[in-house]
């Protein structure tokens, strides 16, 4: 299984062009160091997209991204802290990719009005984390007697004069 443990990382940064591609690089360093690189390119671009429709439509740059990876799902919120911002006018094709490619998705406000959007994924069986619970080894039944040869031939509850 993948780290054990969990994790958790907080960045606040202000929005701008050069500071997207910033941001998408330090997450997936942060992903590499949890041994999570494999979710890297799909979290790195929702983020980044975010981050970008953020930019453009925003008046107030400010941006709070987290991640949280609990052993199973990785989940990442980016809140915008713009009251003005409309999450499914001016940002409806960047939710789209997010819930095309997550596990789990929303979109919520706070109550100071900031809008956060969270998307989750969940590490892959062949990355070794197991998708379902691993069944119980078959255990040893009962052991039946085989039938006597001529058995076959007489019909069940017959009885046998020997």
């Amino acid at each position: 299984m993948k780290t054990a443990e969990s994790c958790y990382y907080h960045l606040d940064v202000e929005v701008c062009p050069e500071r997207v591609g910033q941001v998408g690089r330090i997450l997936a360093a942060h992903l590499r160091l949890w041994g999570l690189e494999h979710l890297a390119g799909s979290v790195c671009h929702g983020t980044e997209s975010l981050l970008r429709a953020i930019d453009e439509h925003a008046t107030d740059k400010q941006a709070v991204i987290e991640m949280w990876w609990n052993g199973q799902h990785l989940i990442t919120a980016i809140a915008g802290n713009d009251r003005d911002l409309r999450l499914e006018q001016e940002l409806g094709d960047c939710l789209a990719w997010i819930a095309a490619v997550s596990d789990g998705w929303g979109c919520c406000a706070t109550g100071t009005g900031a809008k956060v959007v969270w998307f989750s994924r969940r590490a892959l069986a062949c990355e070794g984390v197991p998708r379902l619970p691993v069944p119980p080894a078959p255990t040893l039944r009962e052991v039946r007697q085989v039938p006597r040869a001529g058995s076959a031939d007489r019909a069940p509850g017959a009885l046998v004069n020997a």
